[in-house]
């Protein structure tokens, strides 16, 4: 069965810097993401997989090749709503509380006040954190704030949710039960979902597993759908 792609790279490079201090982060990268992929992107520290998520996500230009967006439109339509992110280390606002920070980029995107109280109150129900709601983010754990992070990027209710080493500061039993949480909520979403890890353990848990090293981007994705 044929599907129209979520995002559609050719032959996409990124460099930083010029002449002999350039630095090739990715490298003449090709792959499709499908509606329902889930993909582990595994590859060492440095080797380009950050970079990599901030060109699907249209928050970087590639300096060679092109990233579309087929089923999603232009790059100025991608947010908000579109591509949610999950970044790599601690994203809470300490001084909001878990609903206000999963709450606050609803609000800053223009959504009104009782719709994104809904939405909010519906993520953090399906990350199974509605009893942390009013507490302060140093007041929960590392888990919990990875949870309450996901939750902010799954209010949007995205079609696509990148993450970046999400449980690379975790014990692996938590790290364990993070993605689990991921995995469950983006297929009750019917989300496509690329997660950035060094964790074979974690890599396991996915369908499909792109490699990239130095750069390089060994990838595949069949339609899901």
């Amino acid at each position: 069965m044929t599907c129209e792609p979520l995002v559609e790279a050719v032959g996409v490079g990124k460099r930083f810097g010029s002449g002999l201090w350039a630095t090739e982060a990715v490298q003449a990268a090709s792959f499709s993401i499908f509606p329902g992929d889930l993909v582990a992107l595994v590859g060492a520290s440095g080797s380009g997989k950050s970079t990599l998520l901030n060109l699907i996500a249209g928050l970087d230009t590639p300096s060679s090749g092109e990233v579309r967006w087929p089923a999603l439109g232009a790059r100025e339509d991608l947010r908000p709503g579109k591509i949610a992110i999950v970044f790599q280390g601690p994203s809470l606002l300490t001084p909001l509380s878990v609903v206000e920070n999963v709450r606050l980029p609803l609000l800053l995107n223009d959504l009104p006040e009782k719709e994104a109280a809904l939405l909010a109150d519906e993520a953090l129900d399906r990350l199974h954190i509605a009893h942390l709601r009013d507490k302060l983010p140093e007041e929960i754990s590392g888990g919990q704030s990875q949870r309450v992070a996901i939750a902010r990027a799954l209010a949007s209710r995205p079609v696509l949710l990148l993450a970046d080493e999400p449980t690379g500061q975790l014990d692996s039993a938590t790290a364990q039960d993070v993605i689990t949480t991921l995995l469950s909520a983006a297929r009750e979403l019917h989300a496509a979902a690329l997660v950035a890890t060094h964790d074979p353990h974690v890599a396991r848990r996915f369908p499909a597993t792109w490699q990239m090293d130095d750069g390089r981007l060994n990838a595949g994705a069949p339609c899901s759908i």
